[in-house]
């Protein structure tokens, strides 16, 4: 008669927010701490099959394309707000002294106008640049 083989009891210390982590996760899937640990420490160790590797590659591809979004957007967003404070500066002359004192009172009103109006927009989740890629899809 052969006796099944009997896992090995072993003692890990974890960083107490890595402990309640797993913690967490064991109660979520209903699972035990011991089962978590086992499944990962063995996808860790056993990259040969390649799913792991395969997933991991297809999640940093995934993030690199955003990244890269984001940074042309950023690009976009840079150079439109460099032409826009060129254009500004060329064609707004300064103003004489006796109206730079109003301008300014009428500036500072409207500014804090302008960062309402921002704020509740932001607030929606609402973004101007998600209309503007609509309209350039409708164009293309």
């Amino acid at each position: 008669m052969k006796r099944a083989r009997r896992k090995q009891q072993i003692t890990v210390y974890l960083d107490p927010v890595l402990a309640e982590t797993l913690g967490d996760l064991a109660t979520r899937r209903r699972q035990s701490q011991s089962m978590l640990v086992e499944t990962a420490l063995a996808a860790f160790l056993s990259p040969e099959d390649g799913k792991g590797e395969g997933a991991l590659n297809r999640r940093l591809e995934r993030l690199d394309r955003r990244i890269g979004h984001m940074e042309r957007d950023l690009g976009i967003n840079v150079e439109t707000l460099a032409l826009f404070i060129r254009f500004w500066l060329l064609t707004t002359p300064p103003l004489p002294e006796p109206a730079a004192a109003a301008a300014r009172a009428q500036a500072t009103a409207r500014y804090e106008q302008f960062i309402e109006t921002l704020a509740r927009h932001l607030s929606t989740g609402h973004r101007l640049h998600q209309d503007l890629s609509g309209d350039q899809e409708v164009l293309s």
